[in-house]
């Protein structure tokens, strides 16, 4: 029998309204507002690169023109709505996920312990009472406020001082909690003081994880293979995956389609049933920047079978074999990546560089008139009066690149 078959613009659209980019970025987003569209999208990716905004704030603000860096900080700090850790990276999520993490801080607490014996100096297993002693008598500590004596490297990733490994360790494996962030600085307090009771208390056993994380990847996705299902929260292994899919197919819970991607490739995925033949949600013509790590882009492979749009993030490529730049933002327009743009925040100025637009898009004085505005829009979301063009901004789209 053959699969219903999911035409490339549809996929797309689908895709976006679950990642909250096919309206217009409109909307409360503070309080229960905020909570509620982290929880929709899933994660929001945590990033320390402050060229024009941090990830985070770029990509909340995306969504919804309406937020700012403040309301952020109350729900992760004051509300406790939401709460950082680990996804494939440091995300911020909603404090209701907190026991699925569980069966992570476990799995975590092994194989951190068998890596980074390897990896850092030694010591830092025994700082761990020390520390946990410490914070439970003195309150939060962040890196700089322990290890007083101990051998200090320059802060790259293998050359912490043992007391900063052994924060990170208490905080990977659940033991302690970002509680707030001093500028980018992690401030740990005792998890039972971050995390409200009401949500520790709650006791989830392995199937139930397996079942969260497969079902609500999925819900966020529309589509995906079992790669891409196990990627999302990066909380169970392929295996588990695959078997999750297997039952849920078996049981009707989701089904099986071909996915046509921008090349018109088609690709066989499972689906939450019925999406082939849905109602194709509407997508605003409004063009957006977009982080480099929005989640929506996250899986750089789909959203290059999606959208036909090759990024690869730059920051730790030598400048000489740069193709695009360091930090170079995706730009969206409707339902299409249409370009990238190289934009940094100088004083009071923000300063484009550069605008590579994608294969075959053509910027008239329209698509120009977006872009201009949506500056606009980011100038005054980041502080700066004004936005400058560089001379020769346009740029060719680089040969080869799109594959």
């Amino acid at each position: 029998m053959s699969l219903p078959v999911i035409p490339n613009a549809a996929a797309r659209r689908h895709f976006l309204d679950r990642h909250a980019l096919a309206e217009g970025p409109v909307g409360p987003c503070a309080g229960e507002g905020l909570a509620a569209l982290v929880d929709r999208i899933g994660f929001v990716q945590v990033d320390s690169i402050n060229t024009v905004a941090r990830a985070h704030d770029m990509i909340l603000w995306s969504r919804r023109g309406a937020y700012r860096p403040a309301a952020l900080k109350r729900a992760l700090e004051g509300e406790r709505r939401l709460w950082e850790h680990w996804t494939h990276d440091a995300s911020v999520l909603p404090v209701g996920l907190w026991p699925m993490w569980r069966a992570r801080f476990a799995r975590d607490e092994a194989r951190l312990h068998r890596d980074w014996r390897r990896f850092f100096r030694e010591g830092w297993e025994a700082q761990f009472g020390t520390i946990l002693d410490r914070i439970a008598r003195d309150g939060p500590v962040s890196s700089s406020d322990v290890g007083e004596g101990e051998a200090r490297g320059r802060g790259g990733w293998w050359d912490w001082h043992p007391s900063k490994t052994a924060l990170e360790w208490l905080w990977r494996t659940g033991r302690i909690a970002v509680t707030r962030r001093d500028g980018f600085r992690k401030v740990y307090d005792l998890t039972e003081r971050v995390i409200p009771d009401g949500v520790r208390s709650v006791e989830v056993d392995t199937g139930a994880v397996v079942d969260w994380a497969c079902s609500s990847a999925l819900e966020r996705l529309g589509f995906g293979t079992a790669v891409e299902v196990a990627a999302y929260w990066n909380a169970v292994s392929g295996e588990a995956a695959r078997g999750w899919l297997a039952g849920a197919l078996r049981e009707g819970w989701v089904e099986e389609v071909l996915v046509e991607g921008a090349t018109g490739a088609r690709r066989r995925v499972f689906a939450v049933p019925g999406l082939a033949g849905a109602s194709v949600p509407e997508v605003t013509g409004r063009l957006r920047v977009l982080s480099p790590f929005d989640p929506a882009l996250r899986d750089r492979d789909r959203a290059e079978f999606l959208f036909g749009f090759r990024y690869r993030i730059e920051v730790f490529v030598p400048e000489p074999k740069r193709v695009f730049g360091y930090y170079v933002f995706p730009l969206l327009e409707g339902d299409r990546l249409v370009g990238r743009i190289d934009v940094k925040r100088v004083g009071a100025v923000l300063a484009v560089r550069a605008v590579w637009p994608e294969a075959g898009v053509v910027w008239g004085k329209g698509r120009v008139a977006k872009l201009e505005a949506e500056l606009s829009r980011l100038a005054a979301f980041v502080g700066c009066e004004r936005v400058e063009f560089g001379e020769g901004w346009l740029r060719e789209y680089p040969a080869g690149w799109g594959g």
